[in-house]
Order: structure tokens, then C-alpha cells, then sequence
């Protein structure tokens, strides 16, 4: 995919414009944090610029500067997004490949007269977007944010509101820095961010030691009832369905990372965590060394993402989809115990 220079986006941001970002659906600390941070930058350049998220994200984010202003979809709200979208002169598109991944906003955002502008870092990126600033070996889409800003000669304006929302999406990205994404120049612009200011204790504190009882709560109830592992297929798994999501309050992000503690048990090559939802079966993966996850999650559960760490969905039943996970490991047994 040919990405677009950056004298064609000097020339598309020459004059201020009515300007919309938007993320995936369930917004993560990178999806969030690249809104935010490009939302403050085009906002020092005189744009005018309106943050719209496809649904809820978790409470854990709600520090993030300026995501008090952020309008998340909901009946209450869509006429105004609605209007927000088709008045539009630019919609940034941030951390998604395809118009898919924003569910509900996908129909809008398509037919809106609105010039888009793709950043992300995903593999196999939809072509919907008149401008492009897409490298899937970018660790994060805040990475790219950085670049973007830095593209465009306005490294000064980086003040710590984007330096935090930045780290805060490189932070969660790149699992604190641990998965093998993080690069020299990761952690060259992370340096960046803290001589600007952004407090790497505060960030990390913020999102990662921030659960509620419920939360942790459930965390327990997990790792010690519904963990499985598979020792044939070097394999981990978690099994959640909506009433145990209910029995604990569970709100959204109180599942995020379950999935990591199933990789994090020595010997596993993939785990996966499968949870009923309202509107499908969700579905989290991850794995080590060379099982590519994101093919196995675009071959059967209509899913993808980046090699070790990806996600999909399933129309069938909870147990169904169980079943069709076991008995796919059949087909994959080499792959996974000789990894």
C-alpha cells in the first residue's frame, strides 16, 4: 500500500478544517490514546476536531487527557454523531484497517463526503481511504502518531497531554514493553516522552493498577475455575460465558489481558480466551515464537491482527465455538508442539 507523503499532508491541513477521529469498536489505551493525542495536535493547528468512539471504552482510560470531550455511540447520541460525520471535511481513522472494525459508524463513515485518512499499524489494510499512513511494523498506532506529528515538522508541539496519550498506547501495545515489537526506536521515543514530561510510573499505575473488587474478582474466579490447559497442543484456554460476565458486574475492559496469563504459563505456544457477548462470541489469542495467530484467526473465526496477538468472533454458540476451537487444534498439533 502506498502511503501518502507528507507534503500532500501539509497541503490537506493547510487551512482549518471541521475534523472527526474515530477508533475501533471497544476502544483499547491505543485506540484511545492516538485519538486523543492526534485530537490535541490538529487542535493547536486551528483545526476544529470532535473524538467519536463506536461504543463504550474501559473506566481504566477515563484519565486520558481530553477523553472527557470523546462522544461514544449510543441511541442518545447517534443523530448528533450522525451530523458530526457528514459535516465532516476530513475523518481520521485510527487503529483499524477496515471500516468493519467500527460496527455501527461503518455505513456513516463510508457514505459521508468526508475525505478519510487511515493510520494504523494491522495487516491487510481495506483500501477506503483517500489518504494513507499505514506500517505494520509499527508497534503501535500512537507510534504512528508520533511519526505523523514528526512528519509534519511539529515535533515542538508535542506537549505532555499527547506525550502521555502516546506512551499510554506504545505502553499497552507493546505489553510494557516486553513483546517483540518493542524496537530501538520504541524505546527512543519513549524517551522522547518522558523528557517532555509524561510520568512512566503515573501511566502505568493508571491503567494497570486501577481494577475495581469486581474486577479482580473475576480475575480469580478465572485463573482458578475456568482455565484449561490443553498439554496435547500446548495450548491454554478460557471459557466465559455471559452469565459469569453478569454474576461478576463485569464492565468493559474487565477481560482485558485474561488472555496473556494462559500464554504466560511455561510451555503454552497459544492461548485463547472465548467469551460470550451480546452480539457474538468474542475471541482473544495469543501466542509465542512462530504460530501466527492472526492467520489462524482470519481462517476461522473472521478475525486477524498482528502475529502473536490477535482476536476474531464466532456466530455459532458459545459451546459450539469451544468445540470448533478443540477440534481445530487437531489440524494445527505440529505447529503448535514443535513451535
Amino acid at each position: 500500500m502506498q502511503n501518502t507523503n507528507g507534503e500532500q499532508f501539509l497541503e490537506l491541513l493547510s487551512a482549518p478544517k471541521n475534523i472527526v477521529i474515530t477508533t475501533h469498536f471497544k476502544p483499547d489505551a491505543d485506540a484511545l490514546g492516538s485519538s486523543l493525542a492526534l485530537a490535541i495536535y490538529l487542535k493547536t493547528k486551528g483545526h476544529t476536531v470532535q473524538v467519536i468512539s463506536p461504543s463504550d471504552y474501559p473506566r481504566f482510560l477515563n484519565w486520558l487527557p481530553g477523553q472527557e470531550e470523546v462522544i461514544s455511540l449510543s441511541e442518545e447520541t447517534k443523530i448528533q454523531i450522525e451530523t458530526l460525520i457528514n459535516k465532516a471535511d476530513l475523518i481520521f481513522c485510527l487503529d483499524f484497517s477496515s471500516l468493519s472494525r467500527i460496527n455501527d459508524l461503518c455505513d456513516i463513515v463510508r457514505a459521508s463526503p468526508a475525505e478519510k485518512v487511515m493510520i494504523d499499524h494491522h495487516l491487510n489494510p481495506e483500501n477506503f481511504a483517500e489518504y494513507k499512513f499505514w506500517n505494520c511494523n509499527a508497534a503501535a498506532t500512537a507510534e504512528l502518531i508520533y511519526d505523523f506529528i514528526i512528519l509534519l515538522g511539529d515535533q515542538h508541539l508535542i506537549n505532555i497531554a499527547i506525550a502521555e496519550c502516546i506512551y499510554a498506547g506504545m505502553m499497552t501495545d507493546t505489553g510494557s514493553f516486553r513483546y517483540p515489537c518493542t524496537t530501538k526506536k520504541v524505546h527512543q521515543i519513549i524517551a522522547e516522552l518522558i523528557e517532555i514530561g509524561a510520568d512512566n510510573s503515573k501511566i502505568h499505575r493508571l491503567i494497570y493498577d486501577n481494577s475495581t473488587e469486581n474486577r479482580l474478582r473475576f480475575m480469580g474466579y478465572a485463573l482458578s475455575e475456568k482455565m484449561e490447559v490443553l498439554g496435547e497442543f500446548n495450548t491454554a484456554l478460557f471459557v466465559i460465558s455471559a452469565e459469569e460476565l453478569q454474576r461478576f458486574d463485569s464492565e468493559t475492559g474487565d477481560t482485558e489481558g485474561l488472555v496473556n496469563y494462559g500464554i504466560s504459563i511455561d510451555g503454552i505456544t497459544m492461548a485463547a480466551a472465548i467469551i460470550e457477548r451480546e452480539d457474538a462470541v468474542k475471541i482473544s489469542f495469543r501466542s509465542v515464537g512462530n504460530f501466527a495467530v492472526n492467520e489462524f484467526a482470519a481462517l476461522h473465526f473472521e478475525g486477524g491482527g498482528h502475529k502473536n496477538a490477535s482476536g476474531g468472533k464466532s456466530s455459532l454458540s458459545l459451546e459450539e465455538t469451544v468445540e470448533k476451537f478443540k477440534n481445530l487444534l487437531h489440524l494445527y498439533k505440529e505447529k503448535l508442539t514443535t513451535n
